[in-house]
């Protein structure tokens, strides 16, 4: 009481005593010039409270949205414990439970996508393993046609190969670990896996349309009779693949190493082979009508077989014909995919170049 009566009663005087320096002016004339002083101080309180008062909302604010984003992470982090342990779990259907309740945490929480993806990478490591493993997976000579899609025979695997390939569009890591499992007729179409590790796996008859294996890593993989339509493999690393019978039909295959590859019978009907390296590849009776490997690199090539029309670009001084090229006709437009091939009732073909 004694600051706010020196301010608003003592002050005021004083500093209209202060400006006039002893002027003489009438009473009336010094009284308006006092309350002139109260009213702006009175002003400056004024802003000065609704500074503090600003202040303190803000302080609240933020205190509240610790507090908030505390109790979501321990939120995510509760949700994040439960599901991995239903993974553990004897039964698919609660380990589908825990792999889609990861998936969903990682799309709402950034900072614990990469763990998911490594975790899932790792679920389809330990149970899925090449060559087959577990009692109740197919054995590694058993006829594609007589195995069940993934889907089918194991569908938690297939969830979280579903998962990964749609969280790995928007993962930070550069690499993810995929190498020597059993992915035979699994369903990869439009998904994404570039930078992947999928050494050493077999995914025979897998569909892999319109997916996204850009500087993927296939080495030694088993891509036989594969559904690459479409799909993307640029900079990729085919090294010793065995892709008989795939079908990478307007494929992008650009900068794509397929050293030591058996691309037999492969359909490869307008790919893009812009600098693809065949270095001692076969594609004997593979279908090249309309593919670009004008700046392909054909370096011990087999070709003998190989279908070729006059769409078909090779490089400067190749001269097909004497590779053993057959020219034929052009089959024109590809369809749309309207409908891929159900996965259930496909058959793969048998392939001639069976050794």
């Amino acid at each position: 009481m004694v600051v706010v009566g020196a301010v608003f009663v003592v002050l005021p005087g004083a500093v209209v005593d202060h400006d006039l320096a002893g002027a003489g002016v009438a009473a009336q004339e010094r009284l308006k010039a006092v309350n002139d002083v109260r009213t702006m101080l009175l002003q400056v309180v004024g802003g000065l409270v609704v500074l503090f008062g600003a202040y303190a909302t803000w302080r609240q604010l933020r205190v509240s949205q610790d507090a908030l984003r505390a109790t979501q992470e321990g939120y995510v982090t509760d949700r994040f414990s439960r599901a991995v342990d239903q993974l553990g779990s004897d039964k698919p259907d609660v380990r589908i439970g825990g792999l889609h309740a990861l998936w969903r945490i990682a799309e709402q929480s950034a900072r614990d996508r990469e763990a998911i993806i490594s975790i899932q990478a790792a679920y389809l490591r330990t149970h899925l393993p090449w060559p087959p493993a577990g009692p109740g997976a197919p054995a590694a000579d058993v006829p594609i046609n007589d195995i069940a899609p993934l889907e089918t025979r194991a569908a938690d695997s297939q969830v979280a190969l579903t998962a990964l390939g749609v969280l790995c569009e928007k993962r930070e890591q550069s690499w993810v670990n995929l190498s020597a499992t059993d992915l035979r007729r699994a369903d990869c179409d439009g998904l994404w896996f570039p930078d992947v590790n999928l050494d050493r796996a077999c995914m025979e008859a897998a569909g892999l349309y319109h997916a996204n294996l850009s500087q993927a890593s296939l080495v030694s993989v088993n891509l036989r009779h594969a559904d690459l339509t479409t799909a993307v493999l640029r900079r990729a690393r085919c090294v010793l693949a065995d892709l008989r019978g795939a079908k990478l039909v307007e494929a992008d295959l650009r900068d794509a190493d397929f050293t030591e590859t058996d691309l037999r019978e492969a359909n490869l009907r307008k790919a893009d082979a812009h600098g693809a390296l065949f270095h001692r590849a076969d594609l004997r009776m593979a279908d090249l009508r309309g593919t670009d490997l004008s700046t392909a690199d054909l370096a011990g090539a087999r070709l003998t077989g190989a279908l070729a029309s006059e769409h078909t670009r090779w490089p400067a001084g190749f001269d097909p014909a004497a590779a053993g090229v057959v020219d034929t006709d052009d089959p024109g437009p590809e369809p749309p995919p309207l409908l891929q091939p159900p996965g259930m009732t496909w058959q793969a073909p048998p392939l001639r170049s069976a050794p």
